[in-house]
């Protein structure tokens, strides 16, 4: 039997004093701690014996500073795709945190009239499907051996529900993806026969701030 390993991973804490939803917006990088939570779990992995052939990260800074440490620690070189990217959102660019009443004005009113594709955003099922197809490219590439991604909460969260069988569309309050954790997908051959959820970085989440939702020790900027 060949086993295989993709690791996903949520990028770590991100340098956003104003509390923006980033999204896909250029330039967003992260903080010292965020780094430092990058840096435990390429240690981690490490210290865990992972068998790492291919770091593999969204395009977008913060993703890409994320995977730099595990790339460092295996001398492998960090690639993107983009089909690990963020979830694309009509309230991107916008200060949700000051002012979460906010969504509540009747100017995005028509943005809600499907709410379990999301009618504002990237529906839930194109982002389940190129997760998929990120996920099965890496098994290609990285057979009989393990492969960290790096990506985003939403797209994570996506994979963990289809892999689950859960509706796509859900409670924000109920997510399981804190900054910088893995969700590990094992496979034996094609086949998936297992998948686990850790926060290697779990003792640095109490000094974070994270303005998305879910469960997590991290605090919410408010």
């Amino acid at each position: 039997m060949s086993f295989t390993t993709i690791h996903l991973m949520r990028h770590g804490e991100v340098d956003n004093p104003a509390g923006v939803l980033y999204g896909r917006l250029p330039g967003f990088g992260l903080t010292t701690l965020g780094k430092e939570m990058a840096q435990t779990v390429a240690e981690f992995l490490v210290a865990e014996g992972a068998d790492i052939t291919h770091v593999i990260a969204s395009p977008l800074l913060r993703a890409q500073q994320t995977a730099a440490p595990t790339a460092k620690a295996y001398g492998l070189r960090v690639e993107a795709d983009p089909r690990l990217i963020e979830a694309g959102s009509e309230f991107e660019g916008r200060q949700i945190n000051k002012n979460r009443w906010a969504l509540a004005h009747p100017r995005n009113w028509h943005l809600y009239t499907r709410p379990h594709e999301p009618s504002w955003g990237e529906p839930y099922k194109v982002i389940a499907r190129r997760m998929s197809s990120a996920v099965a490219s890496a098994v290609e590439e990285a057979r009989g051996h393990e492969a960290l991604l790096v990506s985003h909460q939403m797209p994570v969260v996506m994979m963990q529900r289809f892999l689950d069988g859960k509706p796509l569309s859900h409670n924000p309050l109920n997510r399981q993806c804190s900054l910088a954790s893995l969700t590990s997908l094992t496979f034996d051959g094609d086949v998936l026969v297992g998948w686990n959820y850790e926060e290697p970085a779990l003792a640095l989440l109490e000094a974070a701030q994270d303005m998305t939702p879910g469960a997590s020790k991290a605090a919410v900027r408010r």
